[in-house]
């Protein structure tokens, strides 16, 4: 039988078998997998199966749900995909034998079906649909940004687009503070072709993340929670 295993900071915390058509996941204590934390939402995402296949959906959360990095609205789940809710990681264990070569055309007409039914699961494919190698473009560099979760700033989300960004009450600051007594620049985040990082604007403490202290630059990893001046932000990558 399939399962989930239940994980935060890489200590197991709980084995789930997906033994329903539909299993629920969320802050609620209802739901089948609860993850008490305030990063996910309510009623945040869910994992139902359709004939052999098991997908997950996010059920429009406020900070997303991740299947190996990227964010996604619905996804076919295989053996040893790790998906991201807030802080916690839910690895996906299939226990069914691998596919034969054979199968794969198979397996093509059952999406193709489920392309029918679910609008937004046909997006999620015609997203990831692999592109010729002949005139393939060079890959893009890496695009991300932030979700405010906590503190009161101009939008909920920022999405880093420039080489140096900062956040601070400086009026060219991208993620703006607000309050007399805020730092004209709080944090420098720095965009590379490959990662993001950030760091404080003196070079020593004053950022958290995921609740420790940082000092000097941090390499900002898919689902960081960034504390900085009063905020309190959640780092994602943005699929392509």
């Amino acid at each position: 039988m399939a399962k989930i295993l239940l994980k935060f900071k890489e200590a197991a915390l709980k084995e789930i078998p997906l033994d329903k058509e539909v299993i629920t996941i969320g802050r609620k204590a209802t739901n089948d997998i609860h993850v008490d934390n305030l990063a996910v939402s309510g009623s945040h995402a869910r994992i139902f199966k359709k004939g052999d296949q098991f997908y997950i959906e996010d059920l429009s959360s406020l900070n997303g749900t991740f299947v190996n990095g990227k964010k996604v609205s619905v996804s076919a789940l295989n053996d040893a995909d790790v998906i991201i809710i807030g802080k916690h990681s839910l690895s996906f264990v299939s226990e069914a034998p691998p596919k034969k070569q054979a199968e794969h055309s198979k397996d093509k007409d059952m999406m193709d079906e489920t392309i029918m039914i679910d609008a937004k699961l046909k997006d999620e494919i015609l997203a990831r649909a692999p592109k010729s190698d002949v005139g393939k473009p060079e890959q893009k560099d890496v695009l991300g940004g932030f979700v405010v979760i906590e503190g009161s700033t101009e939008k909920r989300e920022y999405e880093v687009t420039d080489r140096i960004s900062t956040i601070g009450k400086d009026p060219n600051s991208l993620i703006k503070l607000k309050g007399l007594f805020a730092t004209k620049v709080a944090a420098l985040i720095n965009r590379k072709k490959d990662c993001y990082t950030i760091s404080s604007s003196t070079g020593g403490k004053g950022i958290k993340v995921n609740g420790k202290d940082v000092e000097g630059q941090y390499k900002l990893q898919e689902g960081d929670l960034v504390e900085v001046a009063g905020l309190k932000l959640q780092f994602y990558i943005k699929e392509d």
